[in-house]
């Protein structure tokens, strides 16, 4: 397994496209998207396997069998490995592909679908299987930049769409400690809970080593422009320019936030005063009592630092 170190990009080689023989490994998460597309894995195996590679349905009941079947599938010599599902089945995968080689092609089929749809994949997931398929057929891939999060003891951990640091990682937090009410209106509790205890947060951020201290609402570091199902918040984000966007806004009232918040979905909330993007190659991110959220998912308490890593990942485009 080739290693990526946070200065390098991938050889030539692997960057170039070209697929080796092997198996085609499929990880599905029947209960993303609330289980709307619950008979699509049937359609995709079939597209799948008119390709003439073996095709093996990973096995997996957690998040925690889920990454691990997909770093074994790599392990074994899988020539790609497609996911079914939003951004945490995403999420899972790229741990096990980043910087090796094998190809990736994600199927949106969750809830959110931001690192698919952010790099180019149709958010149709039946569209979106047959640009896979054709890639296969072809051995072609496409190169795109990942972000790899490090913490102050070594721990690191990819993401391909956007980290949240600042309110957005407070209301996930809040909503993964609450066993009620179930479903999406936990979320919107949590949303109320934390808009009630609003209050700007001190930050320390270092881009490319340039220091700067503020008091913030809201902070991302995006590879992507989406994040939460469709939400622009880094809406000028390439995931192949070797950059990261880091997008923060604050110190602002309640009120003003329920104002920008809207226009996220637009991408339009730039264009506030309150709210300021920078772009580095490396974000480092200082603040207390903050766990960071990567691509939805609960990652790593801050401090940490965020590397972008060209041409990380080979997708099936």
């Amino acid at each position: 397994m080739l290693a990526v170190t946070a200065d390098d990009q991938l050889p030539g080689s692997l960057a170039a496209g070209g697929l080796p023989d092997g198996h085609l490994a499929v990880l599905a998460n029947p209960t993303a998207g609330r289980g709307r597309f619950r008979g699509l894995l049937p359609a995709v195996l079939d597209r799948l396997g008119t390709v003439g590679r073996p095709v093996r349905l990973l096995e997996a009941g957690s998040a925690a069998q889920a990454g691990a079947a997909c770093r074994a599938a790599v392990a074994d010599g899988a020539a790609a490995l497609v996911t079914v599902g939003g951004d945490g089945t995403v999420h899972l995968a790229l741990q096990a592909v980043a910087g090796t080689g094998v190809a990736f092609g994600p199927v949106p089929a969750g809830t959110g679908n931001d690192f698919a749809v952010g790099t180019g994949f149709p958010a149709d997931p039946l569209a979106a299987v047959e640009v896979i398929v054709a890639a296969l057929a072809a051995g072609r891939t496409r190169s795109a930049d990942l972000a790899r999060m490090t913490g102050p003891d070594g721990t690191s951990r990819w993401y391909g769409a956007v980290l949240a640091a600042g309110f957005d990682a407070l209301v996930n937090e809040r909503a993964n400690r609450m066993s009620w009410p179930r479903g999406p209106r936990r979320y919107d509790l949590a949303i109320l809970v934390e808009l009630a205890r609003l209050r700007p947060r001190h930050y320390l951020l270092r881009l490319d080593g340039v220091a700067r201290e503020l008091d913030a609402v809201l902070v991302a570091v995006g590879n992507c422009p989406s994040y939460g199902g469709g939400m622009r918040i880094c809406p000028t984000a390439d995931p192949t320019d070797g950059l990261l966007d880091v997008v923060y806004a604050g110190p602002i009232s309640r009120t003003t936030l329920t104002r920008i918040k809207p226009r996220v979905y637009r991408g339009t909330h730039l264009a506030h005063p309150m709210v300021h993007t920078q772009r580095a190659r490396t974000v480092e991110l200082v603040a207390e009592d903050i766990v960071g959220y990567a691509d939805g998912e609960r990652a790593l308490p801050l401090p940490l630092t965020v590397t972008a890593v060209p041409g990380a990942v080979r997708l099936l485009r």
